[in-house]
This record gives structure tokens, sequence and C-alpha cells, in this order.
């Protein structure tokens, strides 16, 4: 399984309310239309200065991964966060797992 980590820092013209209702209710609806996206975990960041969410998006694979966000729907989820975002960084990891649950 492959797995993506965003890290988002929202506009400076946003509050973190604003952010998070953006995040939750209107960004997520358009993150599980991604196509092969196999789990997606939003985390709102509480305290950090210079990060407001950390996204996280398991995908089969990497070529999977690159192919979702190839589409349309992919490119408008794309889209969307840097129109709401000072910044973005991807980071595209390796999962150990230490503890299950």
């Amino acid at each position: 399984m492959f797995k993506a980590m965003i890290l988002l820092t929202r506009r400076a013209d946003m509050t973190s309310q604003e952010f998070a209702n953006w995040w939750l209710d209107e960004h997520a609806p358009r993150a599980r239309e991604l196509p092969g996206v196999r789990e997606i975990r939003f985390n709102l960041v509480i305290d950090a200065e210079d990060i407001d969410g950390v996204a996280e998006l398991w995908f089969d694979s990497r070529a999977d991964f690159e192919a979702a966000y190839a589409t349309d729907v992919g490119k408008a989820v794309a889209q969307d966060s840097l129109d709401h975002v000072a910044s973005r960084v991807r980071l595209l990891v390796e999962e150990n797992q230490i503890l299950e649950p």
C-alpha cells in the first residue's frame, strides 16, 4: 500500500475555523472521489504555527496515486487545495506500523 501525506497551511485571510470548515465540509467530499483512493484521513493540527492540516491518503501503488491526480477529478482536487492554502507540501512515505490496533 502506498501512502501520501500532505501538509497544509491555510491562507493568511482564513481563520482556523474557516480552514477546518472548508477542508472537512467542502474539500473532503471531493477527495473521496479520487479514483483508486483506499483510505483518507484529515488531521487538523491543534498546536502548530505553520501547519494547519495533515492529510493521509492511501492507494495501492504510487502509480495509482499519480494516475488519480492526473484525472480531471484529481486536478480539480489539487486546484481546490491550492486555492485555499498558502502552502502545500506532499510527502510520499513508506509507512512502518509499529503497534497494531
